[in-house]
């Protein structure tokens, strides 16, 4: 069964949805799209954690190069802006049509959402680390440890946050708030 998006479910036209005790298969199902942000997420987490082990110590983890280490920053960088890239071309504006988690301003709502500023610093301060990391790459600086863990604290607690953040929306105690069930099936994800 398709999603019917032009008319935005709101929790009082479901009187009741949100207070329905959820069975653990129906956990199961408005908690996938929570479970598989998260798997995602933890990818970035551990990249995230071994960078700024790696700036506190002043070392490079065990068996892995300079360039190694800088190559995976800079891969860092661009698979969090591919994943954002993808969640607001396609399952922000999805979600947004019923979420106002998801949504950005327009006329009708000043206010843009919490997760896309939140992608607005992590944009920035990713655009700042992928430029001083390429140029480490190509040889135009000197890689110091102390430059990156600067330019990684820049954002860190507001990327940390969102990670989280996203996750927790994305839960079963919120999507049955906006969502049926067997609509669950229609998502871009």
């Amino acid at each position: 069964m398709g999603v019917d998006l032009t008319k935005p479910l709101h929790v009082a036209d479901t009187p009741g949805l949100e207070t329905v005790e959820l069975t653990p298969a129906m956990f199961e199902v408005f908690n996938r799209y929570a479970v598989r942000m998260d798997r995602y997420h933890q990818g970035f987490r551990r990249t995230w954690t071994m960078m700024v082990n790696a700036c506190s110590s002043g070392m490079l983890p065990p068996r892995m190069s300079q360039s190694h280490f800088i190559d995976a920053g800079i891969r860092f960088t661009q698979e969090v802006t591919m994943h954002h890239d993808y969640e607001e071309a396609y399952l922000f504006p999805f979600l947004a049509r019923r979420m106002p988690e998801f949504r950005k301003a327009d006329k009708h709502n000043p206010a843009t959402a919490e997760l896309l500023r939140q992608h607005e610093v992590i944009h920035h301060g990713l655009g700042i680390v992928a430029e001083y990391l390429q140029a480490c790459r190509r040889g135009t600086i000197d890689f110091q440890f102390s430059m990156l863990r600067e330019k990684l604290d820049s954002f860190g607690t507001v990327l940390w946050t969102h990670l989280d953040q996203e996750v927790k929306t994305l839960g079963a105690e919120n999507m049955k708030r906006y969502w049926k069930l067997e609509e669950l099936d229609s998502f871009p994800m």
